[in-house]
């Protein structure tokens, strides 16, 4: 077990101890007995996540551009500096292994994110290249999302972060602390992320939360992130999808055509791994289509009224496997789901055969009570459910 630069700090404020392990580093789930404040602070104010376990690369020399165009799916030539990508990368089948974020430092250096560490893979793809990969997951980040987060940002620096595009980095000081500043995150709203060196991270996380509280700043947990996630209709490894390089079985792989992620794949661009079965799986009708689920909320309540109960919403994000059904034919699953207290809305996550996938198609979850099976009416919508102007426009727009 291992602990992120800003541990000293989130270990104070952890009530709950609520704690769980994201590649053998230590992460809270909530920091307060209820993660739904966290979630309306995510949603209504800004809100802080210590996103520093996520495994990180830092891929540099004259031929970084050569290699990340080998391995992942989005053209990395036409990346400019200062640009961030999200990418997934495949084996030689056209299945995702993983995916993450790249962002262009300068012309020959990258640093890339995963969800799950890749060094050995990513070294093992090199040879024979003039480029070098070293881990750097020591680095501390903190994710700042919410309306308020850029605000909160602007009182720290004179950079002028209402320029700052969507998926751009750039380098500034936040109160004399030197930091890189990304215009991402994994919620769906109005966001960052901020790269600090580790002796600076205490004092980075200080500095923040005293500049907070003038904007109900407060930190938050992997349940919030999941549901605010979800809502954006994000997809989360080992939940929605799966690494082909841990699964034993073809039906449990996924291409990232399957999960709606053909925009991110450039099928025209110089050779990639994957890139042929990708070609062969487009001039076809990929075997899945991902899409949301919204869950009529009648027909739930008419469910629970056969049990003599009131309507139950979940009262957390759930992400496991349930079925999905049209006339009586499984037809597909939903791996994750919550009751959206923004939206007013029941919602999941859903892999379905691709004659399923039309924005308005009813189709039918299956709720499980006392171990009986029934199920509750649902339509198909496009992704993501939740989509507020803020998270791209530029401050003064």
């Amino acid at each position: 077990m291992r602990l992120t630069p800003f541990h000293a700090r989130t270990s104070e404020l952890c009530d709950v101890y609520n704690w769980s392990l994201w590649c053998n580093w230590l992460l809270a789930d909530m920091y307060a007995p209820d993660h739904i404040q966290e979630y309306f602070a995510i949603r209504t104010a800004c809100a802080v996540f210590d996103v520093s376990p996520i495994p990180k690369y830092h891929i540099h020399g004259p031929d970084a551009v050569r290699f990340l165009n080998r391995i992942v799916t989005q053209d990395v030539l036409h990346c400019a500096v200062g640009q961030v990508l999200y990418t997934p990368w495949c084996d030689d089948d056209g299945k995702i292994m993983d995916d993450g974020i790249l962002a262009r430092l300068d012309g020959q250096s990258f640093r890339l994110t995963a969800g799950d560490p890749w060094l050995y893979w990513l070294e093992d793809n090199s040879v024979g290249l003039d480029v070098v990969i070293e881990d750097v997951t020591e680095l501390g980040v903190l994710a700042l999302q919410g309306p308020n987060s850029r605000h909160l940002l602007k009182t720290l620096t004179d950079t002028d972060l209402d320029q700052l595009r969507y998926f751009h980095i750039l380098k500034t000081e936040l109160a004399g602390i030197p930091v890189e500043v990304s215009r991402t995150g994994y919620t769906g709203d109005l966001g960052y992320e901020i790269w600090v060196e580790p002796p600076q991270a205490v004092q980075l996380w200080d500095v923040l939360l005293e500049a907070g509280e003038a904007y109900q700043l407060i930190p938050f947990g992997d349940y919030a992130l999941e549901m605010a996630r979800i809502e954006a209709g994000l997809l989360l490894a080992d939940v929605d999808f799966y690494s082909s390089k841990k699964v034993v079985y073809e039906f449990e792989k996924s291409s990232p055509l399957e999960l709606g992620l053909g925009w991110s794949v450039k099928l025209d661009k110089e050779h990639f791994i994957g890139q042929k079965a990708l070609q062969q799986e487009h001039a076809r009708v990929p075997s899945w289509g991902t899409m949301g689920l919204e869950v009529d909320l009648n027909s739930l309540e008419a469910i629970y009224a056969g049990f003599g109960m009131p309507l139950y919403l979940p009262h957390e994000a759930w992400n496991e496997a349930v079925p999905v059904y049209s006339g009586g034919h499984q037809i597909g699953k939903a791996t994750s789901g919550m009751w959206s207290p923004i939206l007013k809305k029941y919602i999941a996550i859903a892999r379905l055969k691709p004659q399923f996938t039309r924005p308005g198609t009813h189709v039918d979850m299956e709720v499980t009570i006392d171990a009986q099976h029934k199920l509750a009416q649902t339509t198909v919508v496009k992704m993501p459910f939740f989509d507020p102007a803020r998270k791209k426009s530029l401050g003064q727009e």
